[in-house]
């Protein structure tokens, strides 16, 4: 790697906040973001809950693309407050979500409405394209550079971030905007979960539903909004005079194919991802301070990534504090990694590891320090936030608070 890569921007919109300040206030509270949806009737579905951004947005038909460009927005505004825009040409790193078709345009077409003839409104009827909030970043943006488009799941918005790191890290790009961006709080994204058994059906108490490695747990909430951030060389952020909020140092992926919904049980690939992220980051576990973790609060992810934990931190594992911002804002899917890495740069920034609410009933087999119930103050220098997605595919990345 040629160039230090540092975060010099940073935008989110999630259930607890559509600013970074806003976040992180609710964030170091422990607030829930976690309610009955309202974005369709949900009456028939056994799980009736999510983590819903609030409305007055000005949503967009496609939600994800709405969040995408409100954090991508208040990203590139922060990133230019010193009065100038990052050296260069801009790249574009994003993860997005599936693209599920929009029942109504179903229902219309089968009632007999015809298809759209303008060419905008053909583009969107049935389903958005991904592509589609990609085009509209660059453009908005004038990202010239050919952008980089993650659709894998769970760990998307981590891989969009690792691509972007590695792209300015290696010379080939001075600087990039990435995350990502997701909302599958829809008919057919909340009934698929459903079908799977994978969310809370916990309907009567939704701020208490996400427990992440809690033994009454059982299953992730979804949530939906969108985390992004700048990325530059360090030596050109200095030249600029921007202010670096952290550094990138590391990215690790793997691939461990053991099921569609379930991690390995031994925690192989979440392991491999993590120790890849540390070896590039020519690091070694005892440096690592903290792990935000992909905590969903399924029966199975959560003991397999404490497996996963302290198979890589060896003694000092129970010493770490590990927080899971899922407690709070539910699982973002695509999103979720993007937002998470926000979450551990406010907290490094700030001196606090945000809590792990709703921790009641510590599981035996989730045997960790997650920071229950209440934010602790922790000065930490270095981060590893992990996303391990559906079908075997997991990113980590290590962030490391910029000290000058």
């Amino acid at each position: 790697m040629k160039h230090r890569v540092a975060v010099t921007g940073m935008g989110v919109i999630c259930a607890i906040g559509g600013t970074v300040p806003d976040f992180r206030e609710a964030l170091f509270e422990g607030r829930s973001g976690v309610g009955p949806i309202t974005v369709f009737d949900p009456a028939t579905l056994p799980t009736r809950i999510a983590a819903e951004v609030k409305p007055g947005q000005g949503l967009m038909r496609d939600r994800k693309v709405s969040f995408a460009c409100v954090a991508a927005s208040e990203a590139m505004a922060d990133a230019t407050r010193a009065g100038s825009r990052p050296l260069g040409r801009g790249g574009l790193s994003l993860g997005l979500g599936l693209e599920l078709f929009s029942m109504d345009d179903l229902a219309a077409r089968r009632a007999g409405a015809a298809v759209p003839q303008s060419a905008r409104e053909r583009m969107v009827f049935l389903q958005t394209p991904s592509d589609l909030c990609v085009s509209m970043l660059a453009q908005r943006f004038a990202l010239c550079e050919p952008p980089l488009t993650h659709v894998s799941a769970c760990a998307a918005g981590t891989d969009a971030i690792g691509a972007a790191f590695r792209m300015v890290a290696s010379g080939r790009r001075r600087w990039m905007m990435a995350g990502g961006a997701d909302s599958m709080i829809n008919p057919l994204g909340v009934a698929g979960f459903c079908s799977i058994g994978a969310t809370s059906t916990a309907n009567d108490d939704p701020p208490r539903a996400s427990r992440p490695f809690d033994a009454r747990r059982a299953g992730f909430v979804l949530g939906e909004g969108a985390g992004i951030l700048i990325l530059e060389r360090l030596d050109d952020a200095r030249e600029r005079g921007a202010t670096v909020h952290g550094e990138i140092r590391g990215y690790g992926a793997s691939f461990d194919a053991h099921g569609i919904s379930e991690p390995h049980p031994d925690g192989r690939g979440a392991f491999q991802a993590m120790a890849r992220a540390l070896n590039e980051a020519g690091l070694e576990p005892g440096e690592i301070d903290c792990i935000n973790a992909h905590g969903t609060g399924t029966p199975k992810n959560d003991p397999v990534e404490t497996l996963a934990i302290r198979r890589l931190l060896g003694a000092r594992a129970s010493r770490v504090p590990v927080c899971a911002t899922k407690s709070m804002i539910g699982h973002l899917i695509a999103a979720a990694g993007a937002v998470e890495a926000v979450a551990a740069i406010v907290g490094m920034q700030s001196g606090v590891v945000h809590p792990t609410i709703n921790l009641d009933h510590p599981d035996p087999a989730c045997d960790l320090d997650y920071v229950p119930h209440a934010a602790r103050e922790v000065a930490h220098r270095t981060v590893l936030s992990n996303s391990f997605a559906f079908g075997g595919q997991n990113a980590s990345i290590v962030l490391q608070r910029f000290d000058g």
